[in-house]
């Protein structure tokens, strides 16, 4: 890809293996379109870019395929959640309580 465009990363990570490319992307680029363009599905086989939720710097995006990137994003790519968070807190906190 040549010198011209925004600069920006994409990141991916599972518990064993993260990601992050660097690369330059055409103005006007989603972030969707982004994280094509990185072709990280090339380290991540059964990632599923259409079925994923997205960020930048740890903030959730709500419309990724329109939030256009700016220079120096790092475009975050994230898992689904195996788990409910406030279910998760509850179990801790009654599991605390029976000890």
């Amino acid at each position: 890809m040549s010198e011209q465009g925004i600069a920006i990363e994409v990141a991916y990570a599972l518990p064993q293996q993260q990601k992050i490319i660097a690369l330059r992307v055409p103005a006007q680029t989603t972030l969707y379109q982004a994280a094509h363009l990185s072709n990280i599905t090339n380290y991540f086989p059964n990632l599923d870019l259409d079925s994923s939720s997205f960020g930048v710097f740890g903030k959730l995006e709500k419309n990724p395929h329109t939030r256009l990137v700016q220079a120096g994003d790092r475009v975050e790519i994230y898992r689904p959640l195996l788990t409910d968070p406030k279910e998760a807190r509850k179990a801790r906190a009654a599991k605390v309580q029976i000890s």
